[in-house]
């Protein structure tokens, strides 16, 4: 049977990853652009979500704005939570009645180790993703008696465009010597996972934070 997949934040790291390796199994998948679904804008989400038609919603995008609490712009904390937080709300609110009706779908939502751990300069980053752990649990329950299964995935440290602009060499050598594994993750591993997560093959596993880290949560 044919799938449909809608996946935010596709354009590039573990969302182009995950678009691959759904595309790869068969799934057809949706990716808009920031132009076509603004994440920051509610209206906007609730707009796209009126019409939402998918049996795989993979809640993926998000943002943050490294700063200590009291440095956190109100701005950057409403964006960074609307597009982490409320708009897999909003996505996931409109695409449930059409899975319920089918009797089947798949919700994954990609949480981070920063929603059980934390860092300084990570408070609304982790505060949007430890609330996506909560959606996802709720969810999972309400969902379960019509066939519809949600879980979260917690990547670590993954090997992306963005760490390496954004660290030295000498910062990754020095993450990847906290992680047990000795290095970062790669985006098709954690694509894996979710895959796995968002198929047919997956029929028990549901209101779950599965971590994809190395081990770093470990320690």
């Amino acid at each position: 049977m044919s799938r449909t997949a809608l996946i935010t934040g596709a354009g590039r790291g573990i969302g182009r990853a995950i678009a691959t390796a759904l595309e790869l199994g068969g799934v057809e998948v949706i990716t808009p652009s920031r132009a076509e679904l603004d994440l920051a804008d509610q209206l906007a989400v609730a707009r796209f979500a009126s019409t939402l038609d998918v049996d795989i919603l993979i809640n993926n995008a998000a943002e943050n704005v490294p700063a200590r609490i009291e440095d956190i712009q109100i701005g950057d904390w409403n964006r960074i939570v609307d597009i982490a937080l409320t708009a897999p709300f909003i996505l996931t609110r409109g695409a449930l009645p059409n899975m319920r009706r089918r009797g089947w779908g798949r919700i994954v939502n990609i949480a981070s180790a920063f929603s059980v751990v934390s860092h300084e300069g990570r408070a609304a980053y982790s505060a949007a993703k430890s609330g996506l752990l909560g959606l996802t649990r709720t969810a999972a329950i309400e969902s379960a008696p019509d066939g519809v299964l949600v879980n979260a995935v917690a990547p670590g440290f993954v090997r992306t465009d963005l760490t390496e602009q954004n660290n030295t060499p000498e910062r990754i050598a020095e993450i990847s010597r906290s992680i047990p594994l000795g290095r970062l993750a790669d985006p098709n591993e954690v694509a894996a996972l979710v895959a796995f997560l968002a198929g047919e093959t997956n029929t028990y596993i549901t209101g779950q934070l599965i971590s994809i880290d190395g081990g770093f949560l470990c320690r």
